[in-house]
């Protein structure tokens, strides 16, 4: 009890010693000392003793407790030692720099920590305090109560006025918003949200006022899981990092013994105590950890979420990069991507309107996934009836009295519509890996609508830079092997293996390991989750609510933005480079520093600042990565970035030939394809 009450006392006093102002009034004391020293005044007691209780004890205190309680020998026990010997030849100004500069250098660590976690207290800041929520009164009225977050429970209805932060996560019951969503996803622009429509904590309620029913409490919200991500981040060290630790073990010896011998063979102990100050392996030990963290910090920034420093230097080392297709390299969302008209005088728009028409009342993907898209470009229906559903086949219903079918080509024929010279359409289709609804009447083949998984547009520039970085690229999907090679060719990469089952891919990336070669993953985190877990080092497209992609990876891309990739390999290559720099500066001022000790050209006092001169530069050096431009093309949240329109996609075939013609109907923009020569043409 009496060993605890001291334990207790002895840390509070180090807690009180240690910081930015006792180390200030310690620099005060060693300022003092040094005037005295250079006019010669006398004092009975130097004030370089304040510098030593004050800077001293700390790292005395930190020495002890990490050999008795860690069974570790530090850098701190060299200093430690180096501080005692200079007193003990009556170095007292020297014991005192070597304490005041190693607390300055403790400083300048904290400083460059805190930089780069600025992201993560950007996250703390960022979570909300307080909810309004709903209250059922006692006469059954409801009303308006702000209240704790803490207070809000699941299944609680909330209301988020415009302006307000959403507090917890949650779903939309009634209203429709646009949310700020970037500290999130990283998106800069808007998301339009509507009932039934998830929405997440800390992200803003920029327009409409809404009511939302909790789906989690404020410790379990997506917001909270990302900050303790970036908090494990923090605590997890890097192989090269233990490595710098174990050498302070020996270094301790190794110094011990140089400057026992340097006493020996000059006689001279100001020799050996100025090789104890000047060994101590601070810059070593400081190379590695300020180096990650400063990276760690900068990715943060941009919203990538890396887990530790081990996982970022393997990154550095990776020399392939596999990705998933579906929601990695495209956005994993049906589309409409060809509209095909097969009748004269009827034009796409039109083709459009009679199939969504017929399609309104379906529950299948793909007549979703239609009506949305003729719903975000204002493609009017017309009003449908005898509406039936055969499923695995289609729809069929009547407009203006005429019968319309919608469907698969065997649910066409057993209409006894003709479908001569459909072949050939449908097979450049499928070729492509797109879902086709073919449209006709009673008579005649009106036209198809083709829909596709859309590639992300930065993927191709992604690739081409990976290429640039020695970086191997392959492509591991469950796709069809048209789709995938489809997909592969427009983004560059040609090593291509489809249709594989998630045990397949583990089989890749564990084959691609056999043969010695450091493998990344690139996926979504779900059906990946094996595959991530074997590569070396894994990377999760997290999708908002996917809690499996990112907790199965060690690197998140919170907006799911994969020309991050490219900047993440860059960061990752830079700071092994930091860290090997750190490592090589901070082994040759010792070397250097360590000879002229012997030499007798240092002495205790120049030793000390030569010594510490070192750490500080290589903590500055760790600092600029923080700061570093790696790609213009990453850029931070701007609210004035330009929309970016959908593009829809819509082809006419005439006489056989095959003639597309693509039009986006937000921007009037039309291009048309004949055959092999392109025209294109601005309609505004």
């Amino acid at each position: 009890m009496n060993i605890n009450k001291e334990d207790m006392s002895l840390e509070k006093l180090n807690e009180l010693l240690a910081g930015l102002k006792m180390t200030i009034i310690s620099g005060i004391f060693l300022a003092i000392s040094l005037v005295f020293m250079v006019f010669h005044i006398q004092s009975p007691i130097d004030p370089a003793w304040g510098a030593v209780i004050i800077s001293g004890f700390p790292l005395i205190y930190l020495a002890l407790i990490r050999v008795i309680k860690e069974k570790f020998v530090s850098s701190a026990l060299l200093i430690t030692v180096a501080m005692i010997a200079s007193i003990g030849i009556g170095q007292i100004f020297a014991a005192g720099e070597v304490a005041f500069i190693m607390s300055l250098g403790a400083l300048l660590e904290d400083y460059t920590v805190d930089r780069a976690q600025n992201g993560l207290k950007n996250l703390i800041n960022l979570t909300p305090q307080k909810g309004r929520k709903i209250i059922q009164t006692n006469n059954g009225n409801f009303k308006e109560e702000i209240v704790n977050v803490n207070e809000i429970n699941l299944k609680d209805t909330l209301r988020v006025l415009p302006g307000e932060v959403i507090p917890v996560d949650g779903v939309i019951t009634k209203g429709n918003t646009s949310l700020d969503q970037s500290i999130m996803t990283g998106e800069s622009l808007p998301i339009d949200k509507k009932p039934r429509d998830e929405v997440f904590c800390g992200t803003m309620n920029l327009y409409g006022s809404i009511d939302m029913e909790t789906t989690s409490r404020g410790e379990d919200s997506s917001l909270q899981k990302l900050i303790d991500m970036v908090k494990d981040a923090e605590n997890k060290q890097a192989p090269t990092q233990r490595i710098a630790d174990k050498w302070a073990t020996w270094l301790v010896p190794v110094a011990l013994l140089i400057a026992i011998c340097a006493f020996i063979f000059t006689g001279d102990i100001n020799r050996a105590v100025t090789v104890l100050v000047v060994f101590c392996p601070c810059a070593l030990i400081l190379a590695t950890p300020t180096s990650i963290m400063a990276a760690i910090g900068q990715a943060t920034k941009y919203g990538v979420i890396i887990k530790s420093g081990e996982a970022l230097e393997n990154l550095g080392k990776t020399n392939i990069i596999a990705f998933d297709k579906t929601g990695t390299l495209t956005y994993g969302d049906l589309k409409v991507s060809d509209v095909i008209s097969k009748k004269e005088n009827l034009s796409n728009e039109q083709l459009l309107k009679i199939t969504a028409s017929c399609e309104k009342r379906s529950e299948h993907p793909l007549a979703k996934a239609l009506i949305k898209y003729t719903e975000e470009n204002n493609i009017k229906f017309d009003d449908c009836e005898d509406f039936q559903m055969i499923p695995g086949k289609g729809v069929k219903s009547k407009i203006d009295q005429e019968e319309i079918f919608c469907g698969n080509l065997n649910f066409i024929k057993e209409n006894n519509i003709n479908t001569n010279g459909l072949n050939e359409t449908l097979k450049y289709l499928n070729n492509e890996g797109k879902a086709n609804i073919i449209v006709a009447n009673e008579n005649e083949i009106l036209g198809i609508i083709a829909l596709s998984d859309i590639l992300c547009e930065d993927a191709k520039e992604m690739i081409k830079n990976l290429e640039e970085l020695n970086t191997k690229v392959i492509l591991l999907t469950g796709d069809n092997i048209q789709a995938a090679n489809y997909f592969s060719k427009q983004v560059g990469i040609s090593n291509v293996h489809a249709e594989l089952l998630p045990e397949d891919k583990v089989k890749q990336i564990q084959k691609i390991k056999d043969n010695n070669e450091m493998v990344a993953m690139i996926g979504d985190g779900v059906n990946d989750a094996p595959a991530l877990k074997t590569a070396n080092i894994s990377v999760a497209m997290a999708k908002m609510g996917s809690d499996i992609a990112i907790e199965a990876a060690d690197v998140a891309l919170l907006g799911d933005d994969i020309e991050k990739i490219p900047y993440l390999k860059k960061l990752s290559n830079a700071t092994l480079y930091n860290i090997h720099f750190n490592i090589t500066l901070s082994m040759c001022i010792n070397a250097v520093a360590i000879f002229c000790s012997v030499m007798g050209w240092l002495n205790p006092v120049t030793g000390a600042l030569v010594h510490n001169i070192g750490s500080c530069v290589v903590i500055a050096n760790a600092g600029f990565l923080y700061d570093r431009k790696f790609d213009d093309n990453i850029k931070k949240y701007n609210p004035n970035e330009p929309v970016k329109n959908n593009e829809i996609l819509t082809h006419s075939h005439d006489k056989g030939n095959l003639n597309h013609s693509h039009k986006n109907l937000d921007l009037g923009e039309v291009i048309t394809f004949n055959g092999s020569s392109h025209t294109h043409k601005h309609m505004h």
